[in-house]
């Protein structure tokens, strides 16, 4: 992608700003505007996914921020994002429009595109949760964890080459998964805790992140990894600082593609975020 005159100069500023950020999250979703909803953005390899190649979640945070910019209401309510090629690192636009806006939500569409090429695109409602009443009824149960401090960090003491993501993220679970002792069990379920590593408190835009932040639930069935094809997320609610409680499965792979369901629930107790993806099994056919 070829920045000219002050777009070009806006790029440079806005790299030094991400210098300046208090927070690797922050500084590398981080968009500046150009007008009339286009933004700047410098795509990070800090985020790297298993399989190589930017997070799915991280590029989307980065479209919610420019939408976050055009929409009248402060929070994510709905995304849904579709993942048209690889992303890489470096210079990248964000293209975001305001769809329709009403008395209680409005949406809007962001396009991600490097080199001329659209990347991501990320249809998105926003609300002011902070407003929402009314009925309510939660039939299922937070994921029933020992404390943090009882649990085992699968990442103590290993860097997995290449998958940046793990320096930005930390978990904590019951027992090391079978996967990760070369056993797996065949059931394509986890629960665990989730943060970031660095301190800073979850927050909506950082929730469709961590949907998407933990290993594959497909790799107890003896998976090398997959690449998500599209993903939706709910946020149901503004997350209390603390660790994250999250539950992920996939219940059918069918041809190669598969489903995973994944829930955050925040250290109050509260279901916070719902995902799902469906995303291709590695090394299997399109």
């Amino acid at each position: 992608m070829r920045l000219r005159g002050s777009a070009a100069t806006l790029l440079g500023m806005h790299r030094q700003d991400l210098a300046a950020a208090t927070h690797p999250f922050d500084a590398d979703t981080a968009v500046a505007p150009t007008g009339d909803g286009r933004f700047v953005a410098t795509i990070s390899d800090r985020w790297d996914r298993l399989g190589g190649g930017p997070n799915g979640g991280y590029l989307v945070a980065t479209c919610l921020q420019a939408l976050s910019q055009v929409l009248p209401f402060e929070d994510p309510l709905v995304v849904s994002a579709f993942f048209l090629r690889p992303a890489t690192a470096g210079p990248a636009e964000v293209h975001a429009d305001l769809v329709r806006a009403g008395r209680r939500v409005a949406t809007g569409e962001a396009r991600l595109v490097q080199e001329g090429k659209e990347r991501v695109r990320v249809v998105s409602t926003f609300t002011d949760l902070a407003g929402a009443a009314g009925r309510t009824e939660v039939l299922g149960s937070r994921p029933d964890l020992p404390v943090p401090e009882d649990c085992v960090d699968p990442l103590a003491g290993t860097t997995l080459e290449g998958v940046t993501i793990a320096d930005r993220m930390e978990y904590r679970l019951p027992e090391l998964p079978g996967w990760w002792q070369g056993r797996p069990s065949g059931k394509p379920s986890a629960e665990l805790w989730a943060r970031f590593k660095e301190p800073r408190d979850p927050d909506l835009l950082a929730l469709p992140l961590i949907v998407d932040a933990a290993a594959p639930a497909v790799l107890e069935l003896g998976e090398l990894g997959s690449t998500t094809l599209e993903l939706t997320v709910h946020l149901r609610g503004r997350p209390t600082p603390g660790w994250l409680a999250c539950r992920s499965s996939t219940r059918y792979v069918i041809d190669g593609y598969h489903e995973e369901d994944f829930e955050i629930w925040d250290s109050s107790g509260r279901l916070v975020a719902q995902g799902r993806q469906l995303a291709i099994l590695a090394n299997s056919r399109a």
